[in-house]
């Protein structure tokens, strides 16, 4: 884990926090939800990721003595400073458990606290959350079309800087099978995956002595990168000469890897030579530029391949590079506040809230959340959040509070659960969405509505805030 101090944060919450203090606001309670949007890459659900590093850096949020220095040097008043001096985090964060499914407009997370403190967690939280978020979503993609496939994240060299560090971690909880980044791996307990580059081969005299080198340096994890000079007619070849060698010796070659060409015709053709020399269980590993469209398209050509390295557009979230989550205040002082557009769907939805998940009669998800008041116990019918007369019905359908007590006054509430279960977690979610929400052209979308209460509030507030 990187080290993180509180000056993680855009300047302007600084100013915003600066400006309460010398007010005499410091203990005014606040309320603000994270939530986003627009689903990314035009898909069906998202996948909340990140919770847990995030509770973790803001477990230990605080400014040192470089951070003061720094901001006395940009003028910041002496007497906030010293304020500064003992700032940690004592509020409290409703969330749902990470590896979940989540979307569109209704709250994600929770953050209770004073004015101060939710202010100054807000850049580093929405960093934090709408990356993971955007890359485990990413990558669940990739893992519906993979099949059941081995997927690994070759991602960390095309990565956003320092980004490629928790793109792995979240790439796992959507799907991933393992990484290339060996400081992920260390730190997050993940399975680490490598083969060889062009250069290893290239710095041999011939392609054969290559591969005999690395094979007596891995004689038991041994995938040879077969594509840099002749696929086909030397390097496949090639790999099947070590291979016996290795046989002879008790070992056995684990793989080929493609990286370059027609990758579904030369998976054919290097089975089929393997295949040939009874070398049935050397697995073939395919990279070079792959997303989920394309890897479906290799196995709907019956392509036999036995692993996906995927890389740039897994750890950049291409083609969409960012969520769009955002971080609203939604009760001040004691009371719900509300921020209106011009734009329906950027009015914010006030007020402490829960959101009720509803499920079908068969345990499946029946594609509906619903967002009332936090103390609301029963929503028998949620309306549309923004056009109205549009309403949808919940009774006789069991519903399920998502939003959990994750952070009590500062304080962590249970003990983290593993990365394998995140994503086992995640894996059970999914598979109780229905077929419609996943697809990549058209999913059917998931219906998010407001309780009766909420919707009397928003629309009180909305009237009262109108100019005339």
């Amino acid at each position: 884990m990187f080290d993180i101090t509180a000056t993680y944060t855009d300047q302007y919450e600084l100013t915003m926090a600066q400006a309460y203090f010398l007010a005499g606001r410091k203990d005014q309670g606040a309320v603000f939800d994270y939530f986003f949007r627009k689903m990314p890459f035009q898909g069906g659900y998202v996948v909340f990721a990140g919770l847990q590093d995030f509770l973790e850096i803001l477990d230990g949020f605080c400014f040192n003595q470089k951070d003061l220095d720094f901001l006395q040097a940009h003028t910041f008043h002496p007497d906030f400073l010293e304020y500064l001096k003992g700032f940690r985090f004592s509020g409290s964060i409703y969330a749902p458990r990470e590896g979940d499914l989540v979307f569109p407009t209704r709250p994600v997370l929770r953050v209770e606290g004073n004015l101060i403190e939710t202010q100054i967690i807000e850049t580093m939280l929405l960093n934090i959350l709408n990356f993971q978020s955007l890359i485990a979503t990413k990558a669940s993609r990739m893992r519906f079309a993979a099949q059941d496939k081995v997927l690994s994240d070759f991602g960390l060299r095309r990565a956003q800087g320092l980004g490629g560090y928790h793109a792995s971690r979240a790439a796992v909880i959507g799907g991933v099978d393992t990484t290339s980044n060996a400081l992920a791996a260390r730190d997050y307990n993940l399975t680490t995956s490598g083969t060889m580059a062009h250069s290893y081969i290239q710095c041999h005299e011939e392609e054969l002595a290559a591969f005999r080198s690395f094979a007596a340096a891995w004689p038991n994890d041994c995938i040879l990168l077969v594509d840099t000079y002749d696929t086909l007619r030397c390097g496949v070849p090639n790999a099947i000469v070590v291979a016996k060698e290795l046989e002879k010796k008790g070992c056995r070659l684990k793989g080929i890897r493609l990286d370059s060409g027609d990758l579904a015709y030369l998976s054919k053709k290097s089975r089929a030579l393997l295949d040939g020399a009874g070398l049935h269980y050397v697995k073939i590993a395919v990279s070079n530029q792959l997303d989920e469209y394309v890897i479906r398209s290799m196995l709907a050509q019956k392509a036999p391949i036995d692993v996906f390295g995927v890389g740039t557009s897994l750890v950049t979230g291409h083609p969409d590079a960012a969520l769009d989550g955002v971080y609203k205040m939604v009760f001040a002082d004691g009371k719900p506040v509300i921020k209106i557009s011009e734009n329906l769907s950027k009015i914010t939805l006030p007020g402490k809230k829960q959101v009720w998940r509803a499920f079908d009669h068969q345990g499946g998800l029946l594609g509906a959340d619903a967002v009332g008041l936090h103390d609301e116990k029963n929503i028998p019918l949620m309306h549309h959040s923004f056009i109205p007369r549009r309403s949808f019905a919940l009774e006789g359908f069991a519903t399920v509070p998502l939003l959990n007590l994750v952070m009590d006054q500062g304080a962590i509430v249970n003990d983290p659960p593993g990365l394998a279960q995140t994503a086992a977690y995640c894996r059970e979610r999914l598979s109780l969405l229905p077929d419609e929400y996943k697809r990549f052209e058209n999913p059917h979308i998931y219906k998010i509505g407001i309780s009766s209460k909420l919707k009397a509030i928003r629309d009180q507030l909305i009237d009262r805030h109108s100019c005339p």
